[in-house]
């Protein structure tokens, strides 16, 4: 039998005058910019085709069958009954004679505060909120990128509206990919949280400047950034976006300038506590108290933005993929993780003990990684050992890859943005199954968090989570 015959493989008898002739010339930092506008020019296009006749994001309609199924425990029978019995509430739209009525996702709201005032008591028409206490903060960490964080916290932050909640997304990674999602337009790093983070060094400043001034010595000027920071509050960064009850602070590329101005400030006050500065912000303005829920978007570098992140939240998710180098990867940023707020807490509490104060402890409500982008034919038995390794800390819930997911990401947007008229039904059902999962995970997480708070306050104890920074400050 003759023996077969197979082509070499391609980078074989490569020819050199081709290679140079397809090569073009060398580069030089002007094509930088030309590659930038022609991804700038790709990214409107792209991100235009979700937009409305005003240029901005719109957010679909819900049918009748996806209000009963998903938003509102009842049957649709029922739903229609009570809408004919309730002429004053909204009554939807037709895009056809007698067929399927279509709601916004404000007359949802609308329709389950009808509900819950006046439905059954046995049923969850509104998400369990313990009455007084803040909102909680959730930040989305890992230092690898492509491992889901921005998508998981987007979906997170429609999952909890379309559950109910009031939510504020915070963008702090400077590629914007989340403002991006869901809309927002923002020109300049005073967009950003950076006016909130120069406003907390700004106030540190001044409270040392009265001091110096007690002692005798002279002040030390604020410069023209630092003066305007402190007019600014965290409402005037705030921006609606295309769901009624989700708002957003956005990003964009100048927000990274953050990460050199801050260890500036840090070296000319060194008892600044920089990781303070978001929530303390976040706490003087009101903010707390305006949301339910404030999901913290970070970006793929363990930098100063993400410390201001992770000290601010409540919960900390770290999503992963089960790959050995994510699982290796994810070590090292826990590995990270402890050194850095370890040698925070050493050196003040260094200083603490020394004048009598109460130290610096940091503490989360509850650390979970959750393994996302999962393909249970490939993955389950690294994803089992992963599971015996981290024990409680990884989500028994894998976050499955879907058809629809995919389809969802080329669209920027999210899958609950997805008109299911667009996919087949089963294609829909079964890729809102995957992020409803994950949704119920962090919600069995959030209720029990509340919860426990919830009982520490009856019981007179600090009210709010050890999420609050003042909150970790015990002996």
């Amino acid at each position: 039998m003759a023996s077969e015959v197979s082509a070499p493989p391609p980078y074989f008898n490569i020819n050199p005058d081709q290679a140079l002739a397809e090569l073009g010339a060398p580069a030089d930092t002007g094509q930088f910019a030309a590659i930038a506008g022609a991804c700038a020019r790709g990214r409107a296009d792209l991100a235009g085709r979700g937009l409305d006749e005003s240029g901005r994001k719109s957010l679909r309609l819900f049918s009748t069958w996806e209000i009963t199924r998903y938003l509102i425990p009842v049957a649709a029978a029922h739903f229609r009954r009570v809408l004919r019995q309730n002429p004053g509430l909204p009554q939807g739209r037709s895009e056809t004679e007698g067929g399927a009525k279509w709601f916004t996702l404000d007359e949802v709201l609308r329709l389950r505060a009808h509900f819950a005032a006046e439905g059954s008591r046995a049923k969850e028409y509104r998400p369990y909120r313990p009455e007084g206490l803040p909102a909680k903060l959730v930040a989305v960490a890992n230092f690898k990128g492509g491992v889901g964080k921005t998508s998981t916290a987007a979906h997170l932050a429609m999952s909890a509206a379309l559950d109910g909640y009031r939510v504020l997304v915070v963008d702090l990674d400077s590629q914007g990919s989340m403002t991006s999602i869901f809309g927002g337009r923002v020109e300049d790093e005073w967009q950003t949280v950076f006016p909130l983070l120069a406003r907390h060094y700004a106030g540190h400043l001044q409270a040392e400047n009265r001091a110096r001034q007690a002692r005798g010595e002279d002040p030390v000027a604020l410069d023209d950034t630092l003066s305007e920071a402190l007019s600014v509050t965290a409402q005037d960064l705030i921006q609606p976006t295309h769901w009624p009850n989700i708002d957003l602070i956005g990003a964009q590329l100048n927000l990274y300038w953050a990460e050199f101005q801050i260890p500036v400030w840090r070296m000319q006050g060194r008892s600044w506590k920089l990781w303070d500065a978001l929530t303390a912000m976040f706490a003087a303005d009101g903010v707390l108290d305006e949301y339910d829920l404030i999901f913290l978007d970070t970006p793929p570098a363990l930098g100063y933005l993400t410390i201001n992140g992770l000290a601010a939240a409540d919960i900390l998710l770290v999503p992963l993929g089960a790959s050995f180098l994510e699982f290796d990867s994810t070590g090292r940023f826990f590995d990270m993780l402890h050194s850095t707020f370890s040698s925070i807490e050493q050196a003040e509490n260094m200083a603490a003990r020394a004048l009598g104060r109460d130290e610096l402890n940091f503490e989360w409500d509850a650390v979970r990684a959750v393994i996302t982008r999962y393909d249970s034919a490939q993955q389950a038995e690294l994803a089992a050992l992963m599971q015996a390794y981290l024990g409680g800390t990884l989500s028994p819930h894998r976050q499955d890859f879907t058809a629809l997911i995919g389809q969802a990401g080329e669209q920027v947007s999210g899958i609950y943005e997805a008109d299911y008229r667009d996919f087949n039904r089963e294609t829909y059902v079964r890729g809102r199954e995957a992020f409803d999962a994950t949704y119920a995970a962090f919600k069995r997480l959030l209720v029990g968090i509340w919860r426990r708070d919830e009982i520490a306050a009856q019981d007179g104890g600090a009210a709010g989570g050890p999420g609050r920074a003042e909150a970790r400050q015990g002996s």
